[in-house]
């Protein structure tokens, strides 16, 4: 792990949970593509408003990622690449986006929680996320929906 302040959270996550010490150092994960967004969504993981993220599945395989796991933990950094919190995944779905209903979005934690603010946010965010592989966001496009809880 490269970010010196993730590395030293999770050291001292290691240091009260034995069980995990062989478990492999988790990635760092900022939510949100701007100053403001990401500070705002870390702040709201830490209080544990904000329970869930979701990724388009096209962007994940432009850029190569893997998908969640159950059980995969998160180093949440701010902008500053600090870390804030640990998170670890409790459910990955793999969901069309016209079928995220009110519940997503309340998981997720952002805005004033309603499907609208969900929908509007992300669609926007898919839309400049697919711009760089010359792709568009499509109503039946696939998201990746990944419930986590804050354990550290």
């Amino acid at each position: 792990m490269e970010n010196a302040s993730a590395r030293n959270m999770w050291g001292d996550y290691l240091d009260k949970h034995l069980e995990h010490a062989f478990h492999e150092a988790p990635k760092t994960a900022v939510f949100g593509d701007n100053e403001k967004d990401v500070n705002k969504l870390a702040a709201l993981v830490v209080k544990g408003v904000k329970k869930a993220t979701s990724y388009s599945l096209l962007g994940l395989q432009y850029r190569n990622e893997p998908l969640p796991k159950i059980g995969d933990f998160l180093v949440v950094t701010n902008w500053a690449k600090e870390a804030q919190c640990i998170v670890r995944t409790t459910a990955v779905q793999l969901i069309p986006y016209f079928n995220i209903n009110k519940s997503n979005a309340i998981l997720e934690g952002e805005g004033d929680k309603s499907l609208a603010y969900w929908k509007k946010t992300h669609w926007d965010y898919y839309t400049k996320e697919l711009e760089a592989f010359e792709r568009v966001p499509r109503d039946s496009m696939i998201v990746v929906f990944e419930e986590f809880e804050r354990v550290f």
